[in-house]
């Protein structure tokens, strides 16, 4: 079972699974689209909307979060710029996992996560 596990672990590292989560955010914010595996999607899915929250807030403090959590200037003022204004009205549910295929190489089922 289960029960009160609140993450999954990807099979990897505690800091090489921070950094690949990172990383896919930085992604998401850049692009609006990615495609990965489903579980990814699912976990980075809450990586993504804290940053936009984050970015909702629009102040000084909000702002040095999201720079300590992604690490890069562009997407930090294309967030609190052009992402978080588009959901100023909207209360949560930013992201949008759509399944697709599976993957040649070892069957794991792929999906795209895009900002709504």
């Amino acid at each position: 079972m289960n029960h009160n596990k609140n993450y999954r672990k990807l099979g990897r590292r505690s800091d090489h699974r921070k950094a690949m989560l990172m990383n896919l955010t930085i992604s998401i914010l850049r692009e609006e689209r990615i495609e990965t595996t489903v579980t990814r999607a699912k976990e980075l899915r809450k990586f993504a909307e804290r940053m936009i929250t984050l970015g909702k807030k629009g102040d000084l403090a909000a702002r040095r979060r999201a720079f300590a959590f992604l690490r890069d200037d562009a997407v930090v003022a294309k967030l609190f710029n052009e992402i978080a204004p588009k959901y100023a009205e909207r209360n949560g549910g930013y992201t949008r996992i759509i399944r697709t295929t599976v993957r040649r190489g070892d069957s794991s089922e792929m999906a795209i996560i895009e900002l709504v």
